[in-house]
């Protein structure tokens, strides 16, 4: 029953076990073999802050206010469009997407501050 017990630990390895020794008699252990990417933790971050801030203009703007941002920034793997761009595509003034994406950014930022 012990044989069988070790049978199945048999192809386990762990990070830290040796598997190779240099000239000088330091070994070399898996984990050092492994690379690490150091930016892993802000990529972390940043996809976690883009999932908040779709979540806050789902919940948080009225259907103006988030087609609005939504364009602007490209949110939802779209092109960033210019205030222009926006004005035309909504048939509405220049002056008036900014001062509806001035609301709607005013808005997000509560949201946000309270979330966090």
């Amino acid at each position: 029953m012990h044989f069988r017990a070790q049978r199945k630990t048999q192809g386990e390895v762990s990070l830290s076990d040796a598997i190779d020794g240099d000239g000088d008699g330091n070994s070399l252990s898996l984990m050092d073999t492994i690379s690490v990417d150091d930016d892993m933790l802000e990529e972390l971050d940043a996809r976690d802050a883009c999932i908040q801030v779709r979540e806050c203009v789902k919940k948080c703007l009225d259907a103006r206010e988030a087609a609005i941002i939504t364009l602007r920034y490209g949110l939802n793997d779209r092109k960033p469009l210019t205030q222009r761009e926006v004005a035309a595509k909504c048939g509405i003034s220049r002056s008036y997407v900014s001062r509806i994406e001035k609301k709607a950014l005013k808005k997000l930022e509560t949201a946000m501050g309270t979330q966090r």
